[in-house]
């Protein structure tokens, strides 16, 4: 039977979504017949990369509790009631042999009324500290993949499988020479490579930081492709050179991660798992406005295995330009991040999830 039924939920952020849309993709490779259903928050950006990813996706109503007293506390219940509505009509409709959810609000209705129609459900938790809607679903949960060691804290410890993080196919087998990213990018053989990540909006702190140390860099004979973000890039463009490549966005990641010798960045679940298959030293510096402080919580799970550097926002100013030196400084510690951080990759990741959904069709 190829002509199995598939819905899948994960949303609010490129991190819940882009593990949904590569779980699908395996899925279709391996039952081309298949037919899938995405369920979103009807105003997230879901609603657009999903289709364009060539999968239908349909909208809840739908968005998280606010931390503080706001009006949009008193109108969740309304959303709640109605998404959990209308995820029932979905799934009477659609009659999926599995549901996946990666996380976000979205997933939450949606694998409740699949709980409630006895349709098993697999939830992928990309963080090291689980997500809140994941935390409420997990006990119902048929399967529960992990990225990282010591979940039993949020999950029952025998639905538990430690798969990793789906990421991008291209970055598996990362090229090793530089010819061809240094031409790409216009940068100096001579030169070593500083890449900065503040994700594909970008990060104000982090785009900060690098504008106050382009002296800094250019004394230390360094060159860097800054990824400002789309957001910023109005505001930063006017810094490019032959030496300082600002980019909104980059397209081609392989080449990046490629030519880069050493990497500052956030600590998304994506970023990590990335980063991991990457296998440069890396210095972290923690987003402090997301749900449960995950950020701080990945990045400190690597640094505890000697795997990465942590600098958090209020500790750049002090801190920078000697944690820094002393990493260009020192062959050895470059090497033992490299390698460290190269450990924990997991490159087959989403070939384990699957592996797990098509458990669950049995």
């Amino acid at each position: 039977m190829g002509s199995y039924r598939f819905i899948l939920s994960g949303g609010g952020t490129g991190g819940h979504i882009y593990p949904a849309i590569a779980i699908a993709n395996e899925l279709k490779r391996r039952y081309p017949e298949a037919q899938f259903l995405f369920v979103g928050a009807r105003d997230k950006m879901e609603m657009e990369k999903v289709p364009k990813a060539g999968y239908k996706i349909e909208g809840l109503w739908i968005s998280g509790l606010q931390r503080r007293l706001t009006w949009k506390n008193i109108v969740f219940p309304l959303k709640l009631i109605s998404s959990l509505i209308k995820a029932s009509e979905i799934l009477k409709k659609f009659n999926p042999d599995v549901a996946i959810g990666t996380g976000g609000f979205a997933s939450g209705p949606l694998l409740k009324s699949a709980a409630k129609r006895r349709i098993p459900y697999l939830l992928q938790e990309q963080n090291s500290y689980a997500g809140i809607t994941n935390k409420l679903l997990g006990a119902k949960a048929n399967r529960i993949c992990v990225a990282y060691d010591a979940m039993e804290r949020f999950f029952p410890k025998e639905k538990l499988v430690k798969t990793g993080n789906p990421v991008r196919a291209d970055l598996v087998n990362l090229q090793t020479d530089k010819k061809g990213p240094l031409s790409f990018f216009g940068l100096d053989s001579n030169k070593r490579t500083v890449l900065i990540l503040g994700g594909s909006l970008g990060a104000r702190r982090i785009n900060q930081l690098v504008e106050e140390k382009l002296d800094f860099f250019n004394t230390q004979n360094l060159q860097l492709i800054w990824q400002c973000g789309k957001l910023y890039f109005e505001e930063y463009k006017q810094y490019n050179s032959d030496r300082v490549k600002v980019k909104a966005f980059l397209n081609r990641m392989d080449m990046a991660y490629a030519l880069a010798d050493f990497i500052v960045s956030r600590s998304g679940a994506g970023s990590v798992s990335e980063l991991c298959l990457v296998g440069k030293p890396v210095v972290f510096v923690p987003s402090p406005n997301v749900a449960e402080d995950h950020q701080t919580k990945n990045a400190q799970a690597l640094e505890q295995q000697g795997a990465a550097i942590v600098l958090k926002e209020n500790q750049l100013d002090g801190q920078f330009e000697t944690v820094f030196s002393k990493l260009l400084g020192s062959r050895e510690m470059q090497e033992k991040l490299g390698h460290n951080i190269k450990k924990l990759a997991l490159p087959k990741a989403t070939e384990h999830i699957v592996d797990e959904i098509e458990a669950l069709l049995k």
